[in-house]
């Protein structure tokens, strides 16, 4: 709300509105979110089309892209990149600017912004450079195959996204300028240390530190934001990146085991100070599947097994319903004993 109940009373006091326009003004207000509010993450029916269609498009455009589009050689390739960059993009402006409709409107910006490495790809396909580093099948190896000549499509989604940033402040577009941050560390670090390109445990612990730093640079962003929740898709990449490459190696010894579930004790703890769910959602994961191990070994081809997996699942279904019942007096508790910079992190805007 762009002024507080306390100063609408004083201008109805001062006479500067009365109090019925104090009132109307209030009401007002509560009824139209300011702009922070309507780019801010949601999750209701509609919020959740607009992403997944989103996320449809750059998918069809890369992941899921064939050989038969690969066929249409590196200038029809980058001449549809561009077709949809400025078709999305142009759109995307109309909504955002004219419409005020910023979630489909930033969301097809991010379409455009994604449409980048397809178009860097085309470019260098149409000059043969691939031939250098080893040409992939399809352009779906883009996101399987780290080699060299995907530096400049990485550099290039990413000089998109901050231009599109700087345009438009929505916070989607961070989650695709750090997928993009991520690729290239894979390059980098490789290229840096001389491990093999492909080598599933440099590539492991690449994402266990990039996934730490994309977390700590939430924990600034999230201190700092005034509009919008830019933390929030830093949060969920950084986290999940992360806890991918501790997941990745939890079949150790049963000390490892043992450590990988009081880490993911400590992202309940995580998510209760910062209050962020994403913490809890992948910590529940982690605890999740070591007790299904821990199952596993204790009932393994047993009768008991589905009866104490079917347990512990009800077990983390009561935790969640025992939290929400609390939550509120386990908030308030937190705020009056937190430290002062903790509690600024549970109360910045979001």
């Amino acid at each position: 709300m762009p002024y507080s109940d306390n100063d609408l009373d004083a201008a109805a006091r001062a006479g500067v509105i009365t109090s019925q326009q104090a009132e109307a003004l209030r009401l007002f207000f509560a009824q139209r979110p300011d702009e922070a509010q309507r780019i801010a993450p949601r999750f209701d029916l509609v919020h959740m089309l607009w992403y997944a269609g989103a996320l449809i498009v750059m998918s069809a455009m890369g992941l899921f892209s064939t050989l038969a589009f690969a066929a249409m050689g590196g200038i029809g390739l980058t001449a549809t990149a561009l077709v949809y960059a400025v078709l999305f993009g142009v759109a995307g402006h109309y909504l955002w600017h004219t419409k005020k409709l910023y979630t489909p409107g930033g969301l097809l910006i991010a379409i455009a912004v994604a449409m980048a490495p397809l178009a860097v790809y085309g470019v260098q396909e149409a000059l043969g450079l691939w031939t250098e580093f080893g040409k992939p099948g399809t352009v779906r190896d883009f996101y399987i195959w780290i080699k060299g000549s995907f530096v400049f499509m990485e550099l290039a989604t990413i000089a998109a996204a901050l231009l599109a940033l700087w345009l438009y402040r929505f916070p989607f577009i961070v989650f695709v300028l750090a997928v993009a941050l991520w690729f290239l560390s894979m390059d980098i670090v490789p290229w840096i240390t001389g491990a093999p390109h492909g080598n599933w445990e440099t590539a492991r612990k690449v994402s266990v530190w990039f996934g730490l730093g994309v977390i700590m640079t939430a924990i600034v962003v999230h201190g700092r934001q005034q509009r919008g929740d830019f933390a929030y898709w830093l949060y969920l990449f950084g986290v999940m990146t992360f806890w991918g490459g501790i997941t990745a190696v939890s079949d150790g010894t049963a000390l490892d085991k043992a450590l990988y579930c009081a880490l993911n004790v400590g992202f309940l703890l995580v998510a209760l100070l910062l209050d962020r769910v994403v913490f809890a959602v992948f910590g529940a994961m982690g605890i999740a599947i070591y007790l299904g191990d821990l199952a596993d070994k204790l009932f393994r081809d047993s009768i008991l097994f589905p009866f104490a997996l079917s347990a512990i699942g009800v077990l983390i279904i009561g935790l969640g319903l025992l939290f929400h019942r609390h939550q509120a007096a386990l908030s308030a508790w937190l705020d009056a004993r937190l430290p002062a910079p903790v509690q600024r992190l549970r109360r910045a805007p979001r």
